[in-house]
């Protein structure tokens, strides 16, 4: 039997389709989802929380003309689905594949390139104001989480919402979550909506009585709708503070109930005025272990879809190396304090949480107010450490300026998925904290090779002074212990790991180990590196680094980073006014980087081993010996 699925190829097949079959079809996506994601990994719970929400909005809309901004973007798989791209869902997050966030380069129905959070109003706006301006009648609809709405950006762009003539639908998908739990004032006040009790049981009440007057049919139904909207307006405490952003507010809605979300869709578009439509999900519904584990199915690798267990079993990673140490640290440190934006797991804090609650803070996602918070605290008199993802410290940086190194308080920014994260692509690659942060007077920036060198940076990070940033990746964890006894962190000082003199080449952080592994390749040919461990991008060891540049006249920097702004440029303006210096600067060009594997992302920009070693071996001189001369020659 073919399933409705098969069938649809774009929104316009959609418009085919009676309520039932919309139901299953809802229930075919999921089982769609479920397994492909389970084959290439991805943002499975959200999508599955937003299956009738997205079909419902194809349903009613006329998209793309009418159009769909969705907040981060990792909820699109099902918009992807139903805009025929099905059928590439095997390439999904692959290089050269589907993407899995918003792309406008796959498809006129995907509006902005999307991946950080709290921007779908502000775009949403904008939509309909150009609308307004170019006589449109089309709709603008911003699809945005309760986890995305504690950012700030949200706030301003609600502020700004109430522009007579527009037609703007904002759409609150409420799953209680965001990436974890949601946290805040706001998550309370909308609990408070969804639970009032008088409310939901009076409305039950009310429609189990009604059931017992068949006959009457159709006006009871009308009836009943008419108290179930006096209940909803005038018992509960409903959408206030939406109101008075001047927004009509209607909800809250099952939104995994198509019939319900299709008919309030409709009402919203048939309201001359900006509309909050408050909609009540199931992030992980309809798969067991993703209900049960949303937190773990955020964002998944490949998984076994019968037991929900994912293929790789899990290992150390520098993720969880710091949230180890912290937590030996703050046993011995009762002023150490732990803040993350809405990602305790995903940076390592979920043990610190448990056992120091006093002193762990998830903000939400809310970077900009996690740093003044911080910065806050240390001029206090505490040792802050906000841990976060290098993509998302982007929106922190005036924060990072302005309230805490202009105050040299001592804020520890823990930089988790620093470098190239592979496939997540262009919006969540971390190549831009290195430019921004050498930049900025009183930082002190350094990168560890290893674990136990991370155990080491955050020891000092917290018995020094002033602002300091340690960036790590979110793969390529080693654990050396070999090295344990030769790791003190002294601020602003390289480690030279190996003498040479033909080449001195110098790694940051992640790319130290593949400094050390071309080194090897070079000595089988004859070629003696010398191995640098810069550890600090600022304070930078001008003394050690240029005294060995002086010594073997060829440097080269290894860095997962964009060149311009971090070691390659401190290496520059070192060797600027030195003669007969070969320089080989290897990194990110200015550009913004495609999703794919690391690895293979890697080999495209020549910095993989053999790729480096190749371009270092180009540049070396010619190893061949003089032809020797006859008297007769030169004469």
């Amino acid at each position: 039997m073919s399933k409705i699925l098969d069938r649809i190829n774009s929104p316009a097949d959609l418009k085919e389709l009676n309520i039932q079959e919309l139901s299953t079809l809802c229930a075919e996506i999921r089982e769609f989802l479920v397994d492909n994601v389970s084959k290439t990994g991805g943002h499975l719970a959200p999508n599955l929380g937003v299956v009738e929400l997205t079909v419902a909005l194809h349903y009613i809309f006329d998209t793309p003309s009418d159009k769909i901004v969705f907040d981060v973007g990792h909820q699109t798989y099902v918009n992807k689905i139903l805009t025929g791209r099905k059928d590439k869902f095997d390439t999904l997050r692959q290089l050269d594949g589907l993407s899995g966030f918003p792309k406008p380069y796959e498809s006129e129905f995907d509006v902005f390139n999307t991946g950080h959070s709290s921007t779908s109003i502000s775009q949403a706006i904008g939509i309909a104001v150009a609308n307004k301006l170019s006589g449109s009648p089309n709709y603008s609809i911003a699809v945005i989480g309760d986890g995305a709405l504690t950012g700030g950006l949200a706030f301003e762009g609600l502020n700004n919402a109430n522009i007579k003539d527009t037609n703007l639908i904002v759409v609150l998908n409420d799953n209680q979550m965001s990436i974890a739990q949601s946290v805040g004032g706001l998550s309370t006040y909308l609990s408070k909506i969804r639970s009032n009790t008088f409310y939901n049981t009076s409305k039950r009440d009310i429609k189990e009585m009604l059931k017992k007057f068949p006959l009457l049919g159709k006006p009871i139904h009308k009836i009943m709708h008419e108290i179930k909207t006096f209940f909803r307006t005038s018992l509960m405490p409903k959408g206030r503070m939406f109101e008075h952003f001047g927004f009509t507010y209607l909800g809250p809605i099952d939104g995994n109930n198509i019939e319900a979300i299709t008919e309030f869709l409709e009402r919203a578009k048939n309201v001359n005025k900006p509309v909050l439509l408050h909609i009540v999900t199931r992030k992980g519904m309809g798969y067991e272990y993703a209900e049960k584990n949303p937190n773990k199915f955020h964002g998944i690798g490949p998984f076994n879809k019968d037991t929900g267990e994912t293929l790789k079993a899990s290992s150390m990673s520098y993720s969880k190396r710091f949230g180890m140490t912290m937590c030996e640290e703050a046993e011995k440190n009762n002023k150490l304090i732990a803040i993350t934006a809405a990602m305790p797991d995903g940076v390592g804090l979920c043990e610190f949480k448990q056992k120091y609650p006093d002193r762990f803070f998830d903000v939400g996602i809310a970077e900009g107010h996690a740093t003044t918070f911080a910065g806050s605290l240390a001029l206090q008199g505490y040792t802050p450490v906000f841990a976060c993802y290098s993509t998302f410290l982007q929106r922190a940086y005036d924060e990072i300026i302005h309230d805490v190194a202009l105050q040299n308080a001592h804020v520890i920014f823990a930089i988790d998925r620093a470098g190239i994260v592979g496939q997540d692509g262009e919006t969540h690659q971390g190549l831009l904290d290195e430019s921004y942060l050498n930049s900025i007077p009183n930082m002190t920036v350094m990168a560890p090779k290893d674990g136990n060198e991370l155990d080491e940076m955050i020891k000092f990070a917290i018995r020094e002074t002033g602002p300091i940033a340690i960036r790590y990746p979110r793969d390529g964890y080693t654990d050396e212990i070999k090295t344990r006894n030769n790791i003190r962190v002294e601020k602003g000082k390289a480690q030279v790991l190996k003498k040479g003199k033909d080449v001195t080449i110098i790694g940051y952080g992640k790319t130290v180990k593949k400094a050390e592994e071309v080194s090897t390749l070079l000595n089988q040919k004859g070629v003696h590196a010398e191995v640098i461990n810069a550890r600090f991008l600022k304070p930078f060891d001008n003394k050690t680094i240029l005294d060995s540049i002086k010594k073997t006249k060829f440097v080269v920097t290894i860095e997962d980073a964009y060149l311009k702004g971090g070691i390659a440029s401190n290496v520059q303006e070192l060797i600027a006014k030195e003669n007969d210096i070969k320089s080989l600067f290897l990194g990110y060009p200015d550009e913004f980087i495609k999703h794919g594997k690391t690895d293979e992302i890697e080999k495209i920009y020549k910095l993989d081993k053999e790729s480096v070693f190749n371009s270092i071996v180009a540049m070396m001189p010619s190893k061949k010996t003089k032809k020797k001369t006859t008297k007769k020659e030169e004469a």
